[in-house]
């Protein structure tokens, strides 16, 4: 027992002493040259800038691995992001985006006891993200084609890099979050090769935000018809407004916009969307509703912020009998409810070069056809320049990380990380 609580503030003392490293190394930035704008006028630019998320982590093994070290200890690359956007037009822009794929993946064996042969961690790639052409004619209509994300819950929305959170929301995701190196397939990094509608209209001096997507989605598998995916979301704003590209979202503005209540409610059907061809195939239908309350204190108190999302995947297609990528024959995307909440409190002093903010999240998983599964989270942040710059310690309890989809298991995790982005 002794020997497992001085393990544990082991953790908690590495976490400090990098954070607090980091941080003291952000206070005295060297001279760089940052990324910019190329203009040519009012409506023909092109902007470059870039992103970048890493993080050292620590997560206690599955039961059983007796030859394995209590805890894995590891730096990864989350993200490496090169943004590109720009106008051609009035009313016609565009947006290019990479990523560095798999390149958070270890060297060993792969996830859920794959053999080295499915991990990525040996060859990772720069690769597209985004390919976005953008037909903007004023704020009630705009078109966007190309490959982006899908207009499904706050989470999925905010992107990785605009979370109020470091880690991403621990819910199952969306079939577009599933990449087809694991199996048939539905998109990447909740991307899908689409056309989106959208736009926003302001009913009694509220802000009511429209999205109306058709995308591919699942290709070959259960779907054999190649049937389209549609996904649709509403977002009613009822004090401010956001101000964000298109219909993206952010999970916190650090009190910069004011009074925030956020409603969204979305939706997303296909057609033989999940399961097997050869049997148990059934259509995938999602639903999602989510809340943002954002609020600056008076007398410069600080900010609280809260978020919520729950989500209904509807995916029929019976138990799956083995892990949860079952194979190349069937496509066992997320079947039941979902749910994850987190409140966090901008403390306004300023120390040193930023702000504190503490943080909590409860997450709750519950599969059909399996156990409930929750997850605790406590954590730091440390903002220097909102999204842009800060660093977060994190501590994390419970059993949404067990090594194996079979097998439920509590856990500890602990993890430092630092997001840059221009």
């Amino acid at each position: 027992m002794k020997g497992e609580q001085a393990r544990v503030w082991k953790k908690f003392l590495v976490a400090g002493a990098m954070t607090a490293l980091v941080a003291g190394l952000l206070s005295t930035p060297p001279s760089v040259h940052a990324a910019g704008t190329i203009k040519a006028d009012d409506d023909k630019w092109v902007s470059i800038g870039m992103g970048l998320r890493t993080s050292f982590n620590a997560q206690e093994a599955a039961a059983g691995t007796a030859t394995s070290p209590h805890y894995s200890n590891e730096f990864a690359i989350d993200n490496a992001r090169i943004y590109v956007n720009g106008k051609v037009h009035k009313y016609l822009g565009f947006e290019f985006n990479t990523e560095c794929f798999n390149c958070s993946q270890q060297q060993g064996a792969g996830p859920f006891g794959l053999g080295a042969g499915q991990n990525f961690g040996g060859n990772s790639s720069i690769g597209l993200l985004d390919a976005i052409g953008k037909f903007e004619f004023n704020e009630m209509a705009n078109l966007w084609v190309g490959r982006m994300l899908l207009p499904s819950e706050r989470g999925s929305l905010n992107n990785v890099f605009y979370n109020a959170i470091y880690s991403a929301t621990p819910t199952p995701g969306f079939p577009a979050a599933f990449s087809q190196n694991f199996n048939a397939g539905a998109g990447l990094y909740g991307r899908d090769n689409a056309a989106t509608f959208f736009g926003k209209i302001h009913p009694f001096g509220t802000h009511l935000l429209y999205v109306l997507s058709v995308s591919q989605g699942l290709r070959g598998g259960p779907n054999a018809g190649n049937s389209l995916m549609y996904t649709g979301r509403l977002q009613w704003n009822l004090l401010n407004d956001e101000k964000n590209p298109g219909y993206y979202t952010m999970g916190t503005y650090y009190g910069t916009m004011g009074d925030i209540v956020a409603i969204g409610v979305s939706g997303q059907h296909q057609k033989d969307g999940a399961g097997s061809v050869f049997g148990g195939t059934s259509d995938f239908t999602a639903v999602t509703v989510d809340l943002l309350v954002e609020k600056p204190l008076p007398n410069n108190m600080g900010v609280f912020t809260f978020n919520g999302e729950f989500k209904r995947f509807f995916a029929n297609y019976g138990a799956p009998t083995t892990t949860g990528f079952a194979g190349a024959t069937c496509f066992c995307v997320f079947n039941g409810d979902s749910w994850s909440v987190n409140a966090l409190y901008l403390i306004p002093q300023e120390i040193g070069i930023g702000r504190f903010q503490p943080y909590m999240r409860y997450t709750s998983i519950d599969p059909r056809y399996a156990n409930l599964r929750q997850e605790w989270e406590a954590g730091m942040n440390y903002v220097i320049s909102g999204h842009n710059a800060r660093v977060a310690a994190f501590y994390t309890y419970g059993d949404i990380k067990s090594l194996s989809y079979a097998q439920q298991q509590r856990v500890d995790s602990f993890h430092v990380a630092l997001q840059l982005q221009y």
